[in-house]
C-alpha cells in the first residue's frame, strides 16, 4: 500500500527527484499529503448530501416514482449525481483510511455513517430492481459502487466492516447486474464518457481480486480478451471529443495491463499504440478547459487527471529500460500537473467529482 508523505512540499519533492533519482511514482507520493487530503476530502464532504442541484437517470414507471432524490436514492443523493455520490463517498472512505488521524476524518466517518445504513441500502437495491432500470448507471456507476466495496473491503476497521455489511446487498446486486449483462454485450463501447467499458472494467477487476471473485473474473478475462486483444492502431489522434474525461485508447491500454503478463502486454502495446515515441517529450498535451462553469467542456479537467493515472498504470507494466518510459513519463507528468490544478472546487460543475479523480490519481489507487 502506499504511505502517505505528509508536509512534504511539491518543490521538496521535485528536488528530491532530481537530486536523489527517486521514480516519478514519489511525486505522486509527496503530493498526497495531509493537506491535499484535506482539501479534496472537504469538496467530497459539501456534496455528498447536498440534494440540489441534481441530475437524474430516472425512469418512471408510475405517479409513485416522482420523487425527490433523497426518497429515491437516500445513501446516494448528493453530489449532482448518483454516480458521483458514489465515489465521493469512496473517497471519504480511502482518505479516512491512508490518514486516520486527520482533522477531516471525523467528518469524513460520520458522513459514511450517515448514509451507509441497513435501510439506506436496502432502498437503493429496490431502487435498482425496479422495472426498467436493468441499465441504471451500467457500468460506469457500478463499477465506482463496486470499487467503493473494495476500499472498505482492504479497510482495518470496525465501522468500516459495519459499513461493509449494509452495503453488501448492492455490492451483491451490481455484480449481479454485471455478470447477466457481459455475455449479452458484443462490442465493447468505445467513447469518452460514463457508458465507456474499458475504464469501468479495470475497476470491477481490481474490485473481484480483492473480493475473490473468481466468477467475475473469468467472465472479464474472456470477455476483455474478446473485445480488445487483438486491437491494433488505436486511433489517438482522434482524441479528445469535446466532453470527454476518459481516453478510449488510453484507458483500453490501463486495463489490459492488469490482465497480461508484462511481455505479452509490451507486444500489445506497441500494436495499440505504435507512435508512442522514444524520445522524451510530452506526447500528448494536456486538454483545456474554455468554460469551467460547463459542466460537459469542464470534463476536459477530469480527462487530464484520467491519462495522467492511466500513463501510470501503462508505465508501471514497463521494464526500466523500456525505450518508450521517458515520453510516456513526461506526459504523465504534464497531465497530472495540469489535472491537479483544476482540483479548486470555485465552480460546483467540477468540485463535485474532480477531487475524486484526483485522490484516485495521487493516492495511486489503480497501481494496487
Amino acid at each position: 500500500m502506499l504511505l502517505p508523505v505528509r508536509g512534504q512540499s511539491v518543490s521538496v519533492c521535485f528536488l528530491l527527484v532530481l537530486f536523489l533519482g527517486l521514480a516519478p511514482g514519489s511525486i505522486v507520493a509527496a503530493q498526497s499529503d495531509e493537506a491535499t487530503a484535506a482539501r479534496f476530502a472537504e469538496l467530497a464532504l459539501d456534496c455528498v448530501h447536498r440534494e440540489y442541484p441534481n441530475k437524474i437517470a430516472h425512469v418512471l414507471n408510475d405517479d409513485a416514482d416522482a420523487l425527490p432524490p433523497r426518497l429515491l436514492t437516500p445513501a446516494f443523493y448528493g453530489c449532482f449525481d448518483w454516480h458521483s455520490s458514489v465515489h465521493g463517498h469512496w473517497l471519504l472512505a480511502r482518505l479516512s483510511r491512508l490518514y486516520p488521524d486527520a482533522d477531516f476524518a471525523a467528518s469524513a466517518r460520520a458522513a459514511l455513517a450517515q448514509s451507509l445504513t441497513v435501510s439506506s441500502i436496502v432502498a437503493e437495491a429496490r431502487y435498482l430492481q425496479a422495472p426498467g432500470r436493468a441499465g441504471f448507471e451500467r457500468p460506469y456507476g457500478l463499477a465506482w459502487l463496486l470499487q467503493l466495496a473494495a476500499e472498505l473491503r482492504e479497510w482495518d476497521d470496525p465501522d468500516a466492516r459495519s459499513w461493509l455489511t449494509a452495503l453488501s446487498p448492492l455490492e451483491e446486486l451490481a455484480a449481479i447486474q454485471i455478470k447477466a449483462w457481459l455475455p449479452k454485450l458484443s462490442h465493447p463501447i468505445r467513447v469518452g464518457e460514463h457508458s465507456q467499458t474499458a475504464f469501468a472494467f479495470g475497476l470491477i477487476v481490481d474490485w473481484a481480486r480483492v473480493a475473490g471473485d473468481d466468477e467475475m473474473l473469468d467472465l472479464l478475462d474472456e470477455r476483455i480478451t474478446t473485445y480488445y486483444a487483438e486491437d491494433i492502431n488505436c486511433p489517438l489522434a482522434y482524441e479528445p471529443s469535446g466532453q470527454d474525461f476518459l481516453s478510449p485508447c488510453l484507458a483500453e491500454a490501463d486495463l489490459m495491463r492488469r490482465i497480461l503478463e508484462p511481455e505479452r502486454f509490451r507486444v500489445f502495446l506497441r500494436a495499440l499504440l505504435p507512435t508512442i515515441p522514444t524520445t522524451q517529450h510530452t506526447w500528448i498535451e494536456p486538454a483545456v478547459v474554455t468554460d469551467a462553469t460547463d459542466g460537459k467542456l469542464a470534463h476536459l479537467d477530469g480527462l487530464n487527471l484520467s491519462r495522467a493515472w492511466m500513463l501510470d498504470g501503462i508505465l508501471s507494466a514497463l521494464p526500466e529500460d523500456d525505450p518508450r518510459r521517458p515520453a510516456l513519463e513526461a506526459t504523465a507528468a504534464a497531465h497530472r500537473e495540469a489535472g491537479l490544478a483544476s482540483v479548486t472546487g470555485d465552480h460546483y460543475e467540477g468540485g463535485h467529482w474532480l477531487c475524486t479523480f484526483a485522490t484516485y490519481l495521487v493516492t495511486e489507487r489503480g497501481l494496487q
